[in-house]
């Protein structure tokens, strides 16, 4: 793998020179990225994955700029990001038909966003994949209604986030406020001139390990379903459902054209195809378990 030396960010005041030197490392065509990314998948070749890594270190730079309103260092972020393209490279399949950037942006930005949770105030900050989702998507939406230094959201503002990502008003409202508070100690006390410190008054909102376990067992179960289901599709079908349906970010239409040389109706219909495919076996699956169960129960 790449050495991490060759690919370091230094402090902050060194980030513009390190944005100049990596512009030195040329972009891959995409005979030499599937030639490379061969040579590491196959033979372990450092010096070929040292090659995909740092044809990519522009990329990574610019995904980290979009998260660059987080208030945190610009080179921790390109450096989270870096250590998500060299996992990329690591996992990458050559032979599945798409570019390693488009594979590479879903472990940057995962690395990046994983890296800036960790770093806001768990107070600030919820875990649930709502919480989540607004709090890299609210800024956003709040600097397209040029509403990015306001305090508190207007209701048509409100109303326009919680529908754009699917939430709600209570949601966007609460998230907008965490994101615009100070941190304050939990050792604070209540009172200048009380006992009792604001730790005392949190409440444990977790799932009790009963559920906990319910709900794990239900996702474990769903997602089998799932993996065993893709694999009726041919090799085709599963990358582009995958592209469409089960990615974060999906991809368009135009840009699995471009990949598979189609036009974008016949993506638009080996999607369908692929879809009513997984459904139909899923069912099936489905219906043979409850039959299964039937006969012993």
């Amino acid at each position: 793998m790449a050495s991490p030396a060759a690919i370091s960010v230094g402090p902050e005041s060194n980030l513009t020179r390190y944005l100049q030197e990596i512009r030195r490392f040329p972009m891959l065509s995409a005979q030499e990225e599937l030639d490379l990314s061969r040579r590491w998948h196959t033979e372990q070749d450092t010096k070929a994955a040292h090659r995909l890594v740092t044809s990519h270190l522009r990329l990574v730079a610019k995904i980290a700029m979009g998260y660059r309103g987080y208030g945190l260092p610009m080179n921790e972020l390109i450096s989270e990001g870096n250590i998500g393209m060299m996992q990329a490279v690591r996992r990458f399949d050559p032979d599945r038909g798409f570019r390693l950037a488009t594979y590479a942006m879903w472990w940057i930005r995962a690395a990046m966003q994983e890296y800036i949770l960790h770093s806001w105030s768990l107070v600030k900050m919820g875990t649930t994949a709502a919480q989540k989702k607004l709090f890299f998507n609210l800024r956003r939406l709040k600097g397209q209604m040029q509403a990015i230094d306001d305090g508190d959201l207007k209701p048509e503002q409100v109303n326009s986030i919680a529908t754009t990502l699917g939430v709600s008003e209570q949601e966007v409202v609460s998230m907008n406020q965490r994101l615009s508070a100070q941190d304050h100690s939990l050792n604070s006390p209540l009172k200048l001139d009380g006992e009792g410190e604001w730790q005392d008054w949190l409440v444990d909102d977790n799932d009790n390990q009963e559920q906990t376990y319910a709900e794990s067992e239900e996702f474990t179960g769903r997602k089998a379903l799932l993996d065993q289901a893709l694999m009726t599709l041919n090799e085709r079908e599963r990358n582009i459902l995958s592209a469409r349906r089960l990615q974060e970010e999906p991809l368009t239409l135009e840009e699995l054209s471009h990949q598979y040389n189609v036009s974008r109706e016949r993506i638009r219909q080996i999607e369908a195809r692929a879809m009513e495919k997984l459904q139909k076996a899923m069912a099936a699956e489905v219906e043979r378990r409850r039959r299964e169960n039937g006969l012993h129960s």
